[in-house]
This record gives C-alpha cells, structure tokens and sequence, in this order.
C-alpha cells in the first residue's frame, strides 16, 4: 500500500513586494500526525514567490520523509493550486522556473493532487509563514534565514 502524505504550504510578503517567508507542514494523512516543519524568511520578494517557495519546500521534504508516497497539497493560494493542477495558465515569466522547481520535487512522490483550503483551514502553515515574515522584517537583507526545521 501507498503511503498517503499531505503538505499544508503558505507563504506571503508584508506589501506586495515586502519581507516574505514561508511555511509547509508534512502530515500523515491517516493519522494527521506532523511529520515536518518548515519555515524559512525570504527577505523582500512578493507574495506569489513565497506561495511557491513553501510549496517547493513542502513537496522536497515529503519526497525525502516517503519516496513515492501519494501527497494531497493543501494551500489558501488560489493561484498556486490552479496553476499546479494545470487549469490556470503560468503567464508571469517570473512564476515560471517555480513552477517547474515544485514539478521537479513532485518527480519524487507518487500521485499529486492541489486542494484549495480557505486560510482557517490552513492555520499551522500560516503560522509558521508568519514567523518567517517577521524574521524577513527583522533583517531586510535576507539573511535571517530559516525559523523552523524539520521534526
């Protein structure tokens, strides 16, 4: 049997470019245990680039906890899900090697699929994205780093 991960993945900027981070929690999802987490500040970057980021950095983390493993992606980011599940266009140039680093990482897993949570729904995500934002304000070069780590 398939082994059945979800990846809850945030991210955002405080303006739009402005100090950006990210978080993604790996759960199992028959028990829901926390397998990961992870956080990381951006320093000042937009908020579709840190959506992206902790989506890569979710989908890295469960292909190494459970190669092949089947991953639903839960994200509040209406524009990540539709873009990763091909129904929306990638049209900004900028979105476009994001898109296909979290098809690279998705290369590792078994079955993907891209659900659309409303922001409630994906608290310990933006929690940790909130963290990284805070770290990114604290030291706008960038060089905060990450905020969280893997469990």
């Amino acid at each position: 049997m398939t082994r059945r991960l979800v990846v809850e993945a945030d991210g955002g900027s405080r303006g739009n470019p402005g100090p950006a981070g990210y978080g993604a929690v790996v759960r199992d999802a028959t028990t829901g245990e926390v397998l990961a987490e992870l956080s990381d500040s951006l320093g000042h970057t937009t908020n579709n680039v840190a959506e992206y980021s902790g989506l890569i950095a979710g989908l890295q983390a469960a292909g190494a906890i459970a190669p092949g493993a089947d991953v639903e992606v839960r994200m509040d980011s209406k524009l990540v899900v539709e873009q990763m599940s091909g129904r929306w266009q990638i049209k900004h140039p900028a979105m476009r090697p994001l898109a296909a680093r979290a098809r690279q990482a998705m290369t590792a897993l078994g079955r993907v699929s891209f659900t659309w949570v409303p922001r409630s729904r994906n608290a310990h995500a933006d929690r940790l994205a909130n963290q990284a934002m805070d770290a990114a304000a604290r030291d706008p070069a960038g060089e905060a780093g990450p905020v969280g780590g893997t469990r």
